[in-house]
């Protein structure tokens, strides 16, 4: 009986514990009992996500992120939704994702078949690829050039792992200086600690354009591969999911995503009015009918 009774208590127990996980899981549930939904913010990530003193985050994808926020609120009729911000870094935004202690990062992560063991990703609403800022003066013109010489590139990237394999296949022995988020990697070039940040390619553009002297900088090499930008969602959670891709599949039918595009890559942005004068690729273009969530190869 006895036996019995444990064998019971731990079903129930393992049970129990399937059933919170589930819930877990679930963010809209989550939401809906908390009257809050938690979203995160790249505090450097231009035009994407950043800071302006210490007001609340401004960016395209801060933008989409409003968006979703809105058809929450429509899906839950809870127009007085409470909305909390986060900062995340390239190192905490997956692990503080799949904890719980945020509901979405719609920022500048790439989405990978890596990353989707641990979460789920939205429709890809950029791509991308790696090349290098350098200053001009540095004598750098191309990844050879590189040789022996200290990369900075943010912690955990997908930028690190793309350059230290092209170090490697061709024998360049370049020394990887890595920076907790793009501000601190890109400091180490300013501040001469580097010869070179390696970023995605339209970070480096907007941090180039917000830096106090963009004309001494230049963006060098062909991208080394093409990343696609997802939002995160927690894995498991296919109705959390399908309301992202659904509000990112209405922004890019109604003409909405091409307008928010326009205005933060081809228009000129806060702080300083600077322009991107980035048109859109090939690959996004392609994707606002295709609407793919397919990881980077």
């Amino acid at each position: 009986m006895k036996i019995s009774r444990l064998i019971a208590a731990s079903i129930a127990t393992m049970g129990l514990a399937s059933f919170a996980g589930n819930v877990h899981a679930q963010t809209l549930k989550k939401v809906a009992e908390s009257n809050k939904i938690t979203v995160s913010y790249r505090e450097a990530a231009v035009p994407f996500s950043y800071l302006i003193g210490t007001r609340k985050p401004v960016g395209f994808a801060v933008d989409i992120t409003e968006a979703v926020i809105d058809d929450v609120r429509a899906k839950l009729r809870k127009p007085n939704l409470e909305v909390a911000w986060m900062p995340v870094t390239g190192q905490t935004r997956i692990p503080l994702l799949v904890n719980g202690t945020y509901d979405l990062e719609c920022g500048s992560t790439t989405n990978t078949a890596a990353r989707g063991k641990e979460v789920s990703f939205s429709t890809s609403y950029f791509y991308t690829g790696t090349r290098v800022l350098v200053k001009k003066d540095a004598g750098i013109r191309s990844y050879a050039d590189l040789a022996r010489k200290t990369v900075a590139t943010p912690a955990g990237s997908t930028n690190e792992k793309v350059i230290r394999k092209y170090s490697d296949d061709h024998g360049l022995d370049i020394q990887i200086a890595p920076g907790k988020d793009y501000g601190e990697a890109f400091s180490l070039v300013e501040g001469g600690r580097a010869a070179a940040l390696a970023l995605d390619d339209v970070l480096l553009f907007g941090l180039r354009a917000n830096s106090r002297d963009p004309a001494s900088l230049d963006i060098v090499g062909d991208p080394l591969q093409v990343e696609p930008y997802g939002c995160m969602v927690r894995k498991d959670d296919p109705e959390f999911k399908k309301l992202v891709d659904g509000t990112i599949a209405r922004l890019m039918k109604s003409g909405e995503f091409a307008r928010l595009y326009a205005k933060w890559f081809e228009g000129p942005i806060p702080p300083k009015g600077v322009r991107l004068d980035m048109p859109m690729s090939e690959q996004l273009k392609a994707n606002l009918k295709a609407r793919s969530d397919q990881p980077a190869m």
